[in-house]
């Protein structure tokens, strides 16, 4: 059974995509290549406006899958999330998150790269990579294109989570609501975007994320190799990863 779910809704002017299943929607390899097939489908979908995103189980997700951090896995690991930010650029489509419950590292990336997050009352929103001796590529160039680099900052060497009100005052979420979030997401694409044309849309969603697009295309590659060559290097890294799976405080030697 496939960890994506697709429901067409208004005649397939909007898709409802949830993912997710495994404890907290982590986000491992399979699922990755799952949903970048989706938004690949989504691309040749002539009359689709919209595309509403969200886990299953009450949380966006977790995060990506940290056996898949550790050095013999990484690479490939980095790779296909590279893959499936670039399906979501090239999709073309308003692409909005619908956040619950933890939206946290690798998942908030992947809601970061959506156009707009909407978040149920409840939710919880952070980048911990660092608490676990890494970094996290996407984020450092899409979270401070969402809410400027100090806050970015805050939130990247910190490791710190934030609600959701917390998360609209800053500018990390665009709406907090007490309903289902999906549904809220929903109603928003009826209320702004139903009446656009479909083919005008893509091209403004084009027009509008050329030069974020470019960047990404440019600077995620740099800062994949930065991770591989230098940060896995390092005794820290490969210990916070260690630390975490073995469900014990890291013993950091600062190298």
């Amino acid at each position: 059974m496939s960890p994506v779910r697709v429901e067409p809704v208004d005649a397939g002017a909007i898709w409802r995509v949830t993912f997710g299943g495994a404890a907290g929607n982590v986000i491992d390899r399979a699922m990755m290549a799952e949903l970048t097939r989706v938004f690949a489908e989504a691309r040749e979908a002539r009359d689709l406006k919209a595309i509403i995103l969200t886990g299953s189980g009450g949380h966006f997700s977790f995060g990506a899958s940290i056996q898949e951090h550790l050095p013999e896995h990484v690479g490939e690991m980095l790779a296909d999330f590279r893959g499936l930010i670039l399906a979501i650029f090239d999709c073309r489509r308003c692409i909005i998150a619908a956040v619950e419950g933890h939206c946290l590292g690798g998942g908030l990336e992947l809601a970061t790269a959506c156009h707009r997050i909407v978040a149920a009352a409840g939710a919880t929103l952070g980048q911990p990579e660092i608490a676990l001796g890494v970094f996290a590529p996407i984020a450092s160039i899409l979270l401070p294109e969402r809410i400027g680099r100090p806050r970015a900052e805050d939130l990247c060497l910190t490791g710190r989570s934030v609600n959701a009100l917390d998360a609209l005052q800053i500018g990390l979420v665009d709406q907090v609501v007490e309903t289902a979030a999906a549904d809220a997401a929903v109603d928003w694409a009826r209320a702004h975007l139903s009446s656009r044309s479909a083919s005008s849309l893509r091209w403004a969603i084009a027009a509008v994320r050329a030069d974020l697009s470019a960047r990404i295309r440019t600077e995620l590659p740099r800062l994949e190799a930065l991770y591989l060559r230098d940060l896995m290097g390092t005794h820290d890294a490969a210990e916070g990863l260690q630390a975490f799976l073995e469900k014990r405080p890291p013993s950091w030697r600062n190298s």
